[in-house]
């Protein structure tokens, strides 16, 4: 069954940028709901419940059509927030070296640029979903989802996403998403996302 992981660092790590109150409520309380439907969802099927999330999401029109939405929406939840939280931490920001800043130049015309796509990307979402920059058919994109659709569902590999769904910042910036955002890239865990990057691409 699947479980929820723990917070790799304290609920005020990411002040002020994130506030606690608001990272203790979409970790212990949203996030672990979609464990939680998604061990649900899965109860009565056991060859599914052996999978790796990211198997059951990269098969998902395989999945039987009674719990194929209950899987998309709580199976993409989990694995969306499962990397969520580990892009972030304490003292992050600034811009990526190495590899990942090479490509992210490569594809976008340097970091600054990139930065500017992916916050308009997700500023643009329409009502809850994601920002994401993303590892498909051998190279780097930038995409908006709804909801909780997970790049897996797409034969892509998320690596760096941002949730814009209110419960991600509505105790701290109320209805400005974008600022939300302006702040959120003073979080980023640069050596996570490399290492998701090295393992999409290896």
């Amino acid at each position: 069954m699947h479980e929820l992981p723990a917070l790799p660092y304290a609920f005020d790590a990411l002040e002020p940028h994130i506030d606690a109150q608001t990272m203790q409520i979409h970790h212990d309380k949203h996030h672990a709901t979609y464990v939680t439907k998604l061990n649900d969802a899965l109860k009565d099927h056991p060859d599914l419940q052996s999978k790796s999330l990211e198997d059951l999401l990269r098969g998902i029109a395989s999945v039987p059509e009674g719990i194929r939405n209950a899987v998309k929406n709580h199976g993409g939840g989990h694995a969306n927030h499962s990397l969520f939280w580990k892009v972030m931490g304490p003292g992050g920001g600034g811009a990526p070296s190495g590899p990942l800043g090479d490509a992210i130049t490569q594809a976008f015309g340097g970091f600054d640029a990139f930065k500017e796509k992916l916050t308009t990307t997700a500023t643009n979402v329409f009502g809850s979903g994601w920002g994401w920059l993303i590892w498909k058919d051998g190279k780097l994109e930038i995409a908006g989802k709804p909801n909780q659709d997970s790049p897996w569902m797409e034969g892509a590999a998320p690596l760096l996403g941002v949730d814009v769904w209110e419960h991600a910042y509505y105790l701290r910036y109320q209805n400005r998403r974008p600022d939300y955002l302006s702040a959120w890239w003073n979080t980023i865990n640069w050596a996570e996302v490399e290492q998701q990057y090295q393992r999409a691409r290896g």
